[in-house]
């Protein structure tokens, strides 16, 4: 058994889930830093804070599991705290207490100054903007709002993170000044809801003035939207994106279906017909926009029939990118009233349909490629290759650019101008123009 620390203790911050969950880590880590501690993410520590996320089945499990696993390690004597926060402890946390008491405290998704204290800190409200990043350092996300209005059927998310709650303009400039100064090149703006950014505050969307605000901070090359809710999209944002250089020509518009009885069943507020109008709309207004969604299948009643109709949907519309899921029944959501009738076989054998028709138009949209010049970012070495982006690409959702390093030596984190040599499903070959 390791014997406790007597010196200086060590916080190693273990991050699970999506990109507003490392915002929510690296938010920590900063406080955290700026109050003397030594703190790590995912590496070893005296003491270890677990920010969890409580969305879907699988990422439940994998939450429990990394609590459970750190437990073990705290009573062999290998740790000597574990705290847990996020999306998972706020939204069970009377049953994690009983089911799981070895852990030291549990936090829920807004107790940061309540944790900080635990921790032996105090929260610093003069810190706007100040992060310790996980990412590479030429890229980081922005979280512009917190938590959510919308009503969707099946997410959890409202009951985790509460209503929307967005983050002036004013804020979000300095820290995208603060991230630019320490050499931060792409910013990645996430929300739950980008477009519905503003209307608490302004009474009006405001995403196309935070847009027209971020683009004039010196260092920032590329700004790139996700997660953007369909219904009340603000038209005037595909102006920006068409005009202004510096926002990518990219959209991540999660759709969900495309069959209007699950859509009002989702209550999404949207039915096929607009769904197609607001596509249509995004390539007339921006031709040569990559647009990126996801897809639930096996939601209830979702027949054969209506999927047949969301896979002729794919079929047709050829997006830029796609990721498809299987519905997850989740309790104290509208959803969980329904009966759960598609089996989960049947859930998991029609996202294999889904993902592999849009392996072929990847495919197919990758070799129309081959001979052009994109402007892209390299974000890492792995092998006899140096990996990189162009603007139609986010960071570990989508393709990369693979040039061999074997003749050309690229900078991490610079930009570099690539002929597009071959193409497979999801992968780019090029070279040094």
């Amino acid at each position: 058994m390791r014997t406790k620390s007597t010196g200086r203790k060590k916080i190693n911050i273990v991050t699970l889930g999506c990109s507003k969950n490392v915002y929510d880590s690296e938010v920590l880590m900063g406080q955290l830093q700026a109050n003397g501690k030594e703190v790590v993410h995912e590496d070893r520590g005296d003491i270890v804070v677990i920010n969890t996320c409580g969305f879907i089945d699988n990422a439940k499990e994998e939450s429990i599991n990394t609590i459970l696993d750190f437990v073990e390690a705290k009573n062999r004597g290998e740790v000597e705290q574990v705290f847990v926060t996020g999306c998972l402890s706020e939204r069970y946390k009377p049953d994690l207490v009983r089911e799981i008491p070895d852990v030291d405290q549990y936090f829920g998704t807004r107790d940061l100054p309540l944790l900080l204290k635990h921790l032996g800190a105090d929260y610093k409200h003069e810190l706007v903007g100040e992060r310790l990043t996980t990412t590479p350092r030429h890229y980081a996300y922005l979280k512009i709002a917190e938590g959510c209005d919308r009503p969707c059927a099946f997410c959890a998310i409202p009951l985790m993170r509460g209503k929307n709650i967005s983050t002036p303009i004013e804020d979000l400039v300095t820290e995208a000044e603060k991230l630019a100064a320490k050499g931060v090149k792409e910013l990645i703006l996430i929300a739950q809801d980008l477009t519905y950014y503003g209307l608490d505050l302004y009474k009006k969307r405001a995403l196309g003035d935070l847009l027209l605000r971020l683009v004039k901070v010196e260092g920032i090359e590329w700004i790139r939207l996700h997660y953007a809710f369909p219904t009340g999209f603000p038209e005037d944002v595909l102006e920006i994106i068409k005009n202004e250089p510096k926002v990518c020509n990219y959209i991540d518009i999660p759709l969900q279906h495309i069959n209007s009885d699950i859509l009002k069943a989702m209550k999404r507020g949207t039915t096929h017909g607009k769904t197609n109008a607001l596509l249509d709309k995004f390539r007339e207004k921006v031709p040569d926009m990559a647009i990126r969604t996801t897809l639930i299948v096996g939601f209830p009643g979702e027949t054969e029939e209506r999927f047949q109709e969301l896979k002729e949907w794919v079929r047709t519309q050829r997006f830029d990118r796609l990721g498809c899921f299987t519905y997850s029944h989740e309790e104290n959501t509208s959803a969980y009233a329904l009966e759960d009738d598609v089996p989960q076989e049947v859930k998991e054998a029609r996202v294999e349909e889904i993902m592999e028709l849009q392996s072929q138009i990847s495919w197919e949209k990758n070799q129309e490629r081959i001979g052009k010049v994109y402007r892209c970012i390299f974000d890492r070495k792995e092998g006899n290759y140096f990996v990189g982006r162009t603007e139609f690409d986010s960071p570990d959702v989508d393709n990369t650019v693979l040039v061999e390093a074997t003749d050309v030596y690229l900078s991490i984190g610079e930009f570099a101008d690539i002929r597009i040599t071959a193409a497979e499903e999801f992968d780019l070959y090029g070279e040094l123009v």
